[in-house]
């Protein structure tokens, strides 16, 4: 960077702090010796109020409207620009959507600094990048899908292409991974000079994608960026793409800020896995951010997932994003036959219709057996995850926390929100202290399982269990009981799959869980052999049982969209959650009354996870058509300024949450 202290003497600096009434640049006068050092981006202090602050520089300007005298930077950090222009712009719109800070979501955007990291990784020469072609449309990759052909022509000349990806599972022969094929419509996005970004919901399958990526692009780098990785990897990873030494990364959540040069190509994977929401200020999910920088940056976009989020699928209806997936021919061939036994299936059981696991299920298990291995999917993880009173049914409560209590099998009991042991349990209702299985978890699934199947080994994988996940099993004839999002890969896949307890997933009161049911039940559905059988059981939500059965996500998706419309819930409308102050909360719904805003509430907050509820703490909903969503958001930023600026107790205002009460 050249001089510019004659030219542009003035730095506007934003401080690092959440406070909203500071959410805006300060003039700083900048001394010749920083002059080249301070350029927009670089990381600086300042003095601000009687202290030393931490900022940004946000711009460099010729004048001020500061009336007094200039105070000068103290110092910069590093005259590295880790804010470049297209970040900034990124920032900005973030905070404008989610009417939050732009501090905030520069501390999701850049990493703390390390400065032995950085130092060595500017005296690296920046490598020459290998050259690209443009990779053809095949029967088993992109042409697969009825449009792919034409995405990887879009990504390569330069084009930014949107989708919603139905994605097959790898079939050999039939169909490639959804690996293989991001890898390909890389490639295309390479080959016209621009990068790549993939996002997914953990660092462990930012890893495995990373090097998956690094095998089919042989002599491309490929970065991993994620929280998880330490202050000094992560930041190597950041300055590598900020320096142009690595052209396509794969990361968490917080990677959809990655400072990728020339963006030409973004992948979601499975953006219905709540992982990607952010649980900060500004609770921003990364298909937000990412569909933001998409229209910033010209950039392509791709949702893929087994199954289809109400939110990838409003893209769709509007317009905004094509509708990509396979033939229903190949989608036959590809998938396994999903079963839903009704109650003349049922009924003709017998006693043992009406049992969890049915005899129908007990027959079609034994026979997979004979091949191979089965998988159990469970909702809950534990012994006992749900328990009530055994006189009352009340639900059991946690006397310290009010969280759901859960039993193992030793019988202890345990909150599931702080940990406590409780030594003895009384019902709050009527006093009883014994208590009742609600729910069987995945402990007591296989230990069932293992009664049933005398003989046979059975395998548990989840969280909650010692052990933790397991990976993947072999062709061994066994037993595999795993919570959703647990499930291992099989050798050659299973030979069978259960569904157990839908209603636990689908009948559930919460926004989207129709959805989520029907997320978690593809990616076990996937697993299974094609053309075997799986069986979903205990009273799934019809509607999406039926869509499971047809393999038709997106239908679903859309019926829920079109719901959601006619009762006015995100994404249809913009919906603000506010959390605060009686009077507060009060004064913001009728305010918001007042300009023509639907308000619900207010209504007592519940506690947050794990903790009490704070006395005088209520919740309400301000709801806006979408046309109106960026003056709801506008409105609802200028409050939490206003209160910020009077020192009042803070709003904590969330836009389009997924839990709405």
């Amino acid at each position: 960077m050249t001089g510019t202290g004659v030219d542009l003497p003035v730095a506007r600096v934003l401080l690092d702090t959440p406070v909203p009434h500071l959410d805006r640049p300060f003039d700083y006068l900048v001394p010749p010796e920083l002059d080249v050092a301070a350029g927009v981006g670089t990381r600086v202090t300042v003095r601000f109020g009687g202290q030393e602050m931490h900022g940004w520089v946000w711009e460099r300007s010729r004048t001020t409207t500061h009336p007094g005298r200039l105070t000068a930077l103290r110092r910069v950090v590093s005259d590295l620009p880790v804010l470049p222009e297209a970040t900034r712009r990124l920032v900005d719109a973030v905070a404008v959507r989610a009417a939050g800070t732009r501090s905030d979501v520069i501390r999701l955007a850049v990493p703390a600094r390390h400065a032995t990291t950085e130092r060595s990784e500017r005296g690296k020469a920046e490598p020459e990048p290998p050259t690209w072609t443009a990779p053809e449309a095949d029967a088993q990759g992109w042409g697969a899908y009825e449009g792919g052909a034409g995405l990887l022509t879009a990504l390569a000349g330069g084009g930014a292409p949107r989708a919603a990806w139905s994605v097959l599972p790898e079939r050999e022969g039939l169909v490639r991974g959804w690996v293989a094929l991001v890898a390909e419509a890389a490639a295309a996005s390479l080959a016209s000079g621009r990068g790549v970004l993939v996002i997914v919901a953990t660092t462990d399958q930012a890893e495995a994608v990373a090097a998956a990526l690094a095998a089919e692009l042989d002599g491309e780098p490929v970065v991993t960026l994620a929280a998880e990785h330490g202050p000094a990897r992560r930041y190597r990873a950041f300055l590598r793409l900020l320096l142009g030494h690595t052209r396509v990364a794969v990361g968490t959540r917080a990677a959809a800020f990655a400072p990728v040069r020339d963006l030409g190509l973004m992948v979601l994977w499975d953006d219905g896995d709540d992982r990607l929401d952010e649980r900060h200020a500004p609770y921003v999910h990364a298909r937000t951010v990412l569909a933001l920088r998409s229209g910033l940056e010209g950039a392509g976009l791709l949702l893929a997932a087994h199954s289809r989020s109400v939110e990838a699928q409003s893209y769709v209806e509007a317009g905004w994003a094509g509708d990509l997936r396979a033939p229903r021919a190949l989608v036959r061939r590809a998938l396994p036959r999903v079963e839903v036994p009704g109650e003349i299936e049922l009924g003709a059981e017998g006693a043992s219709g009406r049992a969890r696991i049915p005899s129908l299920a007990h027959r079609a298990v034994r026979e997979a057996l004979a091949d191979g291995p089965v998988l159990v999917q469970v909702p809950r993880g534990g012994y006992a995850p749900v328990v009530a009173c055994a006189r009352c049914r009340t639900a059991a409560r946690c006397p310290s926390c009010a969280g759901p209590l859960s039993m193992d099998r030793e019988g202890r009991v345990t909150c599931r929100w702080c940990g406590r042991l409780l030594g003895a349990f009384a019902c709050a209702s009527c006093g009883n202290h014994a208590l009742r299985m609600v729910s069987v978890g995945s402990a007591r699934t296989a230990e069932e399982l293992g009664r049933a199947f005398p003989g046979v080994p059975v395998v548990v994988s989840g969280a909650r269990e010692s052990h933790g996940i397991i990976d993947e099993v072999d062709d061994a004839p066994r037993l595999v009981v795993a919570t959703p999002g647990a499930e291992p890969t099989a050798l050659g896949g299973y030979r069978a799959a259960l569904l157990l307890d839908g209603a636990a997933l689908s009948a559930r009161p919460d926004l989207g869980a129709v959805g989520e049911a029907m997320r978690r039940w593809s990616n076990a559905v996937v697993l299974v052999q094609p053309g075997a059988r799986v069986i979903l059981l205990g009273g799934a939500e019809p509607t999406a049982a039926q869509a499971l059965v047809r393999w038709d996500q997106p239908g679903l998706a859309r019926r829920e969209l079109a719901e959601r419309a006619e009762l006015h819930l995100p994404p249809a409308w913009r919906t603000a959650r506010l959390d605060g102050p009686r009077r507060a909360v009060d004064a913001v719904l009728a305010e918001a009354a007042a300009a023509g805003y639907e308000v619900l509430g207010p209504v007592e907050a519940p506690p947050a996870r794990g903790q009490t509820a704070r006395a005088g703490e209520v919740r309400g909903l301000v709801r806006a058509p979408v046309s109106r969503g960026r003056e709801l958001a506008a409105l609802l930023r200028v409050r939490s300024r206003e209160r910020s600026a009077r020192r009042e107790e803070p709003l904590r205002v969330e836009l389009d949450p997924t839990v709405l009460w």
